[in-house]
């Protein structure tokens, strides 16, 4: 049984034994209609009334419904109890609501006021229209929960389907860092082996013939020797080559990693992070790029923690005589800026460097390090905001 059906099933319920109160209060205290046949009227209209609870084929609750409504209708005529007209509007709701029309409840209500006594007609009235409004707001109600159960399980499937996609893309994604790695070193393995290893087995061949030929022919040991020490150069520069080639260059490392940064930056927070650089990047060493990634981290995390800001800009400039490295957002800025660790840290961390720190925070807020570069230590450390 859906939500829907039970939740007005069980205002049909609820409401028909309510109204059964009244009238049976109103009966016994102001009206004086105490009689058997009232007792009975009653007691029959209870049993109606949970015959529901246990039957469940439409067509015996139509029956049952139908039934109540005439036994109703005839117990009114027959014992000139008015108060019974409030039992009425409930079944013949039920009645009509068990068919496809949804506006035939609606006019059974109406047909049947044509049966009513004039002089009863607003009591029925005024009953009928509260039970019509009651049962379309408990309607509307149970299908507005269906609707967001519904949504609420398409939501859940979407997010178990984007949650399985994730898993296998981490996956994909591990699997695909793997092989890369190993076709590397596949790569390095065949190139050093075809490069250098014929050269260092040469060399030594070269070696050992020396070593025979040293007592017999020096001069021929010699030379051999000499051809073995010239291949053994030629290979250890073809390794110096290999390797230079092989290794990333400092600034490669540096902005891939910075990339990578707002890469996840943007991924993880509800931030437009974006990253620019000019100038020679080549100039810049490995511990000016540590400390302008570690800065970085840091200025955005206050921003993460503190600015209210949507967008962050991280700027790398290589000037003439220093390095420029701004973190900027959109935030709500600071007027006066207090000076915590995470500030003194950045700040120390550019010192060690002879570099400096300054922090801005009258338009948005802004931190800017900046690192002389090799041979050029004029700075003075501190911060300035």
């Amino acid at each position: 049984m859906s939500s829907q059906k039970m939740m007005l099933e069980g205002w049909v319920i609820g409401s028909k034994l309510v109204l059964l109160g009244y009238v049976i209060w109103e009966s016994y205290f102001h009206q004086n209609q105490t009689g058997a046949w009232a007792v009975l009227v009653y007691l029959i209209y209870i049993c109606l009334v949970f015959a529901q609870l246990v039957l469940k084929d439409w067509r015996a609750i139509c029956a049952i419904a139908l039934g109540t409504a005439a036994y109703l209708t005839a117990s009114f005529w027959l014992l000139q109890i008015p108060l019974l007209l409030l039992l009425l509007p409930l079944s013949l709701i039920e009645l009509g609501e068990s068919f496809k029309p949804r506006g035939l409840s609606l006019l059974l209500l109406i047909a049947e006021a044509w049966l009513v006594p004039a002089r009863e007609l607003p009591l029925y009235a005024a009953t009928a229209a509260i039970s019509w409004l009651g049962y379309l707001m408990i309607r509307e109600g149970g299908e507005k929960l269906i609707r967001q159960n519904s949504r609420n399980e398409e939501l859940s499937a979407n997010l178990q389907r984007l949650t399985r996609a994730l898993s296998e893309n981490r996956e994909y994604a591990r699997q695909s860092e793997y092989t890369i790695k190993l076709e590397e070193r596949n790569r390095l393995s065949q190139r050093i082996h075809d490069e250098i290893g014929h050269s260092m087995a040469g060399a030594l061949i070269q070696m050992e013939a020396s070593k025979r030929l040293l007592t017999v022919n020096p001069e021929k040991a010699a030379e051999l020797l000499g051809n073995a020490i010239q291949i053994s150069k030629e290979g250890l520069e073809q390794i110096r080559l290999t390797l230079k080639d092989t290794k990333p260059r400092s600034e490669e490392l540096g902005i891939n990693r910075l990339r990578l940064f707002v890469d996840e930056l943007a991924a993880k927070h509800s931030l437009s992070a974006s990253l620019t650089y000019e100038g020679n990047l080549d100039v810049i060493t490995p511990l000016q790029w540590k400390v302008i990634q570690d800065n970085a981290k840091e200025a955005v995390t206050n921003t993460i923690k503190y600015a209210q800001a949507d967008r962050v800009q991280l700027h790398v400039q290589v000037l003439h005589r220093l390095v420029k490295a701004q973190i900027s957002d959109n935030g709500i800025g600071a007027i006066q800026i207090v000076k915590g660790l995470g500030i003194t840290g950045m700040e120390e961390r550019a010192a060690s460097l002879g570099g400096t720190l300054i922090v801005d925070g009258s338009d948005g807020f802004r931190v800017i390090t900046l690192l002389p570069l090799e041979g050029s230590r004029e700075f003075t450390h501190g911060t300035r905001s």
